[in-house]
């Protein structure tokens, strides 16, 4: 997939880069695997505000993902391939050969009419989900399990990959994007490729209203706000507000906030850098 330059006929394109939907087969979602979404604006079941800088945005549907991928030894063929708004990776549609039909996050290189599968004794090939301790070593995976049986919650966004590196008794080490080194359970299932939609890290709005389509609204700096409303707020002039503080007083940009006593610790076998 390509990004999209476009000529400056209006102050709002010059400097957007807008993805492109080359990949795309199909524009309107499988209506089964769909349900209608909620906005909250940011406020809890109380009406306040606990998130700041959200509302608005277009209407958006909900797709259905199966992150557990637990059809085991049952084919399924590539319908389409799709887009979806609540995520930045594209998702593809399989059809089953038993009838059902699920959408799953499509990897790059995965086109329609291809076949995936998921079991202990399938082909580590593209889209194929294995457990971790049938992948050979050194494979790119993505849709990584940290329970066996939940589903994937590792590495699921757009062009993000993941290495199996080794194997010893009954843990797998994995390199993960950020570049952590950590320990997996090899009962634990993951996909093999990597996922789809590489390019939107490339992608730039281009202008505010684009942001607010999304459900963003602007957002404040916490120096040009008052002394009662943030910790870096209040002074004369252009105050730089002294060390970086979030909202409630914590300090920011570099202060360690992981717990040193919980329970992962022990299964990471290097920090990000």
């Amino acid at each position: 997939m390509a990004v999209k330059k476009l000529r400056p006929v209006t102050p709002g394109q010059r400097f957007r880069v807008a993805p492109g939907f080359d990949q795309i087969t199909k524009s309107t979602p499988e209506k089964s695997l769909v349900k209608g979404t909620i906005k909250s604006g940011g406020r809890n079941n109380q009406g306040r505000m606990t998130m700041r800088y959200m509302g608005g945005g277009h209407k958006k549907k909900f797709r259905l993902i199966d992150f557990k991928r637990d059809k085991f030894d049952i084919p399924g063929k590539v319908k389409s391939i799709e887009y979806d708004p609540i995520r930045t990776a594209r998702i593809a549609l399989i059809s089953y050969v038993d009838g059902e039909k699920r959408y799953i996050i499509a990897p790059n290189g995965l086109e329609v009419g291809q076949t995936v599968i998921s079991g202990e004794n399938v082909a580590p090939e593209v889209g194929n989900t294995l457990p971790l301790a049938k992948i050979p070593l050194g494979t790119i995976i993505h849709n990584i399990e940290l329970n066996p049986g939940k589903g994937a919650a590792l590495v699921r966004s757009a062009g993000s990959y993941a290495q199996l590196l080794a194997r010893e008794g009954k843990y797998a080490t994995i390199k993960l994007p950020s570049g952590e080194m950590r320990m997996v359970l090899v009962t634990c299932l993951a996909t093999v490729g990597t996922v789809s939609n590489s390019d939107h890290m490339l992608v730039r709005l281009g202008k505010a209203g684009r942001k607010r389509w999304l459900g963003r609204r602007p957002r404040v700096r916490g120096v040009v706000m008052n002394p009662v409303d943030h910790p870096m707020g209040g002074g004369e002039g252009r105050a730089s507000g002294g060390h970086p503080r979030s909202r409630n007083g914590l300090l920011a940009k570099g202060k360690k906030t992981r717990s040193p006593k919980k329970y992962s610790n022990k299964l990471i076998i290097s920090k990000r850098k």
